[in-house]
């Protein structure tokens, strides 16, 4: 008589069979059009950049993973992500050898010493853009035009930078939008905001295709929706208040919604699945307080843009959200 075996597994019991290189590369998918969008803009400094960033990340996870006699752990996506979006967080005419450094430091300091993939307490594409930004503060906040007549023929002289030496730069394009609107009250049309016409960093450029990338994988089931949402409604709450408050001195929601890193930091950083919480409530608390940081250092701080360190420092909170919004287990009584 054949036997039958109860096997008990602990939950989930119900699985999509999604692992983490599909959904990896279903993040990578979403990015392409942004970063197609990039290299139209910024031509071949923009091309460049990109490759820089994401071999440098590959080669550097590969390495160290043969280096520490582990199985080479590139194949699931993940390090492919964080140069993408590394990449994306750089101004195009940024020195090739910067660039390489900063992916070096995103994956041996922002991933692997923390135990790689799934250990990471912060978003190692920030980690290794707020290296750059302390290291060489010129050249992160040195912007090039976009949609020059000669960028997909020339390549800027300070992208070829020799190591260790100061850049030269071609012609620069002045304030990206949320400079000029800190220090000159310079506003920015929403519609060249919102459509990518605008200088900045290689992701900063055009929200419609950012927001489309993240709604395909709040779709796919790939993405909390409620970080992002945590995000937009806190900003453009803030926002809203202080316009209206005082017009003259603080912009608007739909320039603060759309501008800067915001739209990309908020559907490809924040979202982390490590580096976020876990429950629902703790997912709009981290997404409250990221946007909240956002509208503080974008308004009364000493740079016009402040995404970066707000996740960075949500994503250290993060645990502690966990911890302080943990769900009654059932059948519990105090």
């Amino acid at each position: 008589m054949d036997k039958k075996i109860l096997q008990i597994h602990s939950s989930p019991h119900i699985s999509s069979g999604a692992g983490v290189d599909v959904i990896m590369r279903n993040v990578v998918y979403a990015l392409l059009p942004v970063v197609a969008f990039s290299i139209y803009a910024f031509g071949l400094a923009a091309l460049f950049t990109l490759m820089a960033a994401v071999l440098s990340c590959l080669l550097t996870e590969h390495w160290l993973c043969k280096w520490s006699r582990q199985t080479t752990s590139v194949n699931d996506w993940s390090v492919a992500i964080t140069g993408i979006i590394y990449g994306l967080t750089l101004p195009p005419n940024l020195p090739l050898w910067m660039t390489l450094i900063g992916g070096v430091i995103a994956v041996s300091l922002g991933k692997f010493i923390f135990g790689g993939l799934g250990y990471n307490p912060f978003n190692p594409a920030l980690v290794g853009r707020a290296f750059l930004q302390a290291a060489f503060p010129t050249a992160m906040t040195t912007w090039s035009a976009a949609f020059g007549a000669q960028r997909f023929t020339s390549l800027p002289a300070s992208t070829l930078t020799f190591p260790l030496t100061s850049p030269q730069y071609d012609s620069l394009s002045g304030a990206t939008p949320l400079a000029a609107m800190k220090f000159n009250q310079q506003p920015t049309d929403a519609m060249d905001l919102l459509l990518g016409l605008t200088s900045g960093s290689l992701g900063e450029t055009c929200a419609v295709l950012i927001l489309l990338g993240g709604l395909y994988l709040i779709a796919r089931n790939m993405m909390n929706w409620r970080i992002p949402v945590g995000i937009f409604f806190t900003v453009i709450v803030l926002s809203a208040l202080f316009h209206f408050a005082n017009p003259h001195r603080y912009p608007d929601a739909v320039f603060m919604l759309f501008s800067g890193g915001l739209m990309l930091g908020a559907m490809f950083m924040a979202t982390d699945m490590v580096a976020s919480p876990i429950t629902n409530l703790g997912c709009f608390i981290y997404g409250a307080l990221i946007g909240t940081l956002v509208v503080i250092i974008r308004l009364w701080g000493g740079m016009p843009e402040g995404v970066m360190y707000a996740i960075l420092f949500a994503n250290a909170v993060s645990p502690h959200i966990d911890r302080f919004i943990q769900p009654t287990p059932f059948g519990h009584r105090s």
